[in-house]
């Protein structure tokens, strides 16, 4: 279930957000420049990796290690030898095998790899991703049927199936040969199926448990290209392309938003560089489509906040199909084709999600009296004007906003559909599991969750899923709290600076962009609004004899609290390099910032 997507919902408001609570890290200075020197990397990257847990030179070192090295067996993994086995019979006995995937990013992925990796054993695959809206999250029966009548032998799932425990048991009613790949969180029954394929299976040893639905694909594609090959190892042609799978293994990881740790680091690492260097042909339109394909490499963000909204765009309308058949297919008309129409699908989705942004805004305020400022412990907001399509990314964009638990209902004729994000502190799946008498069905894990409703549900619900709340968080959870890495002048911001910050990478969950706070700063100039809708804010500050520029995307909406300033800020900022006409410039990306003359 993807919960990354881009910042496209400007809305004017007069009033701040919730204050956010900024906590700069304390390091041991001494320490920090010893481990740098012995891992010879710029002492502010020593500090660094201080505040990320690494304490030693070898700790350093693993960490800093991206290479495919790194990688555990497949073998290790849960399911997989047993699953691979299975396919590789069916493979020989030419039976037909049906890949039945997610509608998000995770699913489209995990979904290709395993197309390629059965197109290079010789076989042409179904593929099966179920109507966003007609069918729902997860495996049914009746798509089950509609294969078994279409004469497929073997359903793999991928990046779903954990929790159809219904679902497999018809699967192996119906004669249907059933294995599930899956990295979401699982109830208390395990589905009877043929094998299941789960970092995190009770009793499992598997090292690494946070693989996204793509990771878990990748092992079963890496473990099938050996019995195709009849060797441990794999041949040439496999080789490549489990390289090449990096890249979808990478953008899935991404835009799942699982942690960019362990293996994580070194797929997404590996994927990126590969998305730059040799990208699948719909991937390479869909970068042109994106406005990325002059940049000199490739980062997390770009993924996250380019290619993913497009690839989640056309899952999100209902069509998601398209997304797969972009990643897979080999005519270069038809993947201009569909990139163009993904990137219309996400012009599209993004007014949708403006629109949806402001009514639950507006919504929220008529519920909770929020401008009162006494913010609920919760946000449960219903509507039957919403696009159950574009919920989840508003949900999130709500969550950013009032630093609370929101699920947002879309309410259709027979009931609602429901998608949630949470806060640090409150598991929406186990939330969801005590309110499970209020709702037709839920999934999702910790941070992220999808559910349906009858519609006279949604009140007691709304009530229930508060007091679970407010029994399991603090005054303290109810506060977004900003960990910065560190203070910096100004002036010490170059781009050799930025650049040695790159070791670094890749940045994400478990890993976060290195934050940093200048005080005691002077405004240059007025604050500027920029980008489509005037979404994002601009400004310029000074600190002694150093100006810099200042972006605070996704932030026009604050234009008007930085132009009542009384001329001086302070701010959390990422350091960024403008590369413009070859002329490389620091500029600061902000996170968050405090108008008027604040010292640290």
């Amino acid at each position: 279930m993807d919960v990354a997507d881009d910042h496209a919902a400007p809305v004017v408001d007069t009033a701040p957000p919730p204050r956010k609570r900024w906590s700069v890290r304390s390091f041991d200075r001494d320490r920090a420049n010893f481990l740098a020197k012995q891992l010879d990397v710029h002492p502010v990257v020593g500090t660094l990796l201080i505040n990320r847990g690494v304490m030693t030179a070898d700790e350093g070192v693993r960490f800093l290690d991206r290479k495919l090295k790194c990688l555990h067996d497949p073998a290790e993994h849960p399911g997989i030898v047993e699953a691979a086995d299975r396919i590789y019979a069916a493979i020989q006995a030419k039976r037909s095998i049906a890949i039945y995937g997610d509608y998000d990013v995770d699913g489209m992925c995990a979904s290709s790899i395993l197309i390629e990796c059965l197109r290079l054993a010789g076989v042409e695959p179904r593929s099966y991703i179920p109507d966003r809206f007609e069918e729902g999250y997860g495996v049914n029966s009746a798509a089950l049927d509609r294969l078994k009548a279409d004469g497929v032998d073997l359903v793999v799932t991928v990046d779903c199936g954990i929790a159809s425990v219904a679902e497999a048991d018809h699967a192996r009613a119906i004669g249907l040969e059933y294995i599930v790949t899956d990295h979401h969180d699982m109830g208390e029954t395990i589905p009877r199926a043929d094998v299941v394929c789960h970092p995190r299976l009770p009793g499992s040893k598997y090292p690494f448990p946070h693989l996204c639905g793509t990771g878990v694909a990748f092992k079963l594609a890496w473990e099938l290209s050996r019995r195709v090959s009849g060797t441990s190892t794999a041949t040439p042609a496999f080789r490549k392309f489990l390289l090449d799978a990096t890249t979808l293994a990478a953008i899935g990881t991404i835009c799942d938003v699982v942690p960019i740790e362990g293996e994580n680091r070194a797929i997404v690492h590996h994927g990126l560089m590969g998305l730059k260097q040799s990208p699948p042909l719909g991937l390479a339109y869909l970068i042109r489509e994106a406005k990325l394909d002059s940049k000199k490499r490739f980062e997390a963000d770009d993924v996250g906040f380019g290619l993913g909204p497009r690839l989640n765009a056309c899952g999100r309308l209902g069509q998601a199909t398209m997304g797969v058949e972009l990643l897979t297919t080999r005519d270069g008309a038809r993947a201009q084709d569909l990139a163009k129409f993904l990137d219309e699908r996400n012009k599209e989705r993004q007014t949708i999600e403006r629109r949806t942004f402001l009514e639950a805004r507006e919504l929220a305020e008529q519920v909770y009296n929020i401008s009162s400022g006494d913010l609920p412990n919760s946000i449960v907001l219903a509507s039957e004007s919403w696009h159950p399509g574009v919920i989840g990314i508003v949900a999130s964009r709500m969550v950013e906003r009032y630093h609370r638990p929101c699920i947002l209902i879309a309410i259709d004729s027979d009931g609602g559909t429901g998608s949630g994000r949470s806060i640090r502190g409150v598991h929406l799946g186990q939330a969801l599991s005590e309110c499970s008498h209020h709702l037709v069905k839920a999934g999702g894990h910790e941070m992220a969750v999808g559910l349906r409703i009858h519609r006279h549900q949604i009140d007691s619900f709304r009530e229930a899923f508060d007091a679970h709340v407010r029994s399991s968080i603090t005054a303290e959870h109810l506060i977004a709290d900003i960990k910065i890495d560190m203070e910096v002048p100004l002036h010490v911001l170059t781009p050799k600076l930025v650049r040695s910050l790159e070791v670094l990478e890749p940045f994400g969950v478990g890993n976060p962009k290195p934050l940093f706070l200048a005080t005691n700063l002077t405004l240059e100039g007025e604050p500027r609004l920029m980008g489509g809708g005037n979404r994002h804010l601009a400004f310029n500050v000074r600190q002694g004899d150093k100006t810099m520029r200042a972006v605070a995307f996704g932030q026009g909406e604050r234009v008007q609290h930085i132009a009542d300033s009384q001329g001086q800020c302070s701010i959390v900022f990422e350091p960024m390099i403008n590369d413009f006409r070859g002329y490389e410039q620091v500029e600061l990306r902000v996170r968050d910032f405090c108008p008027g003359p604040v010292s640290g």
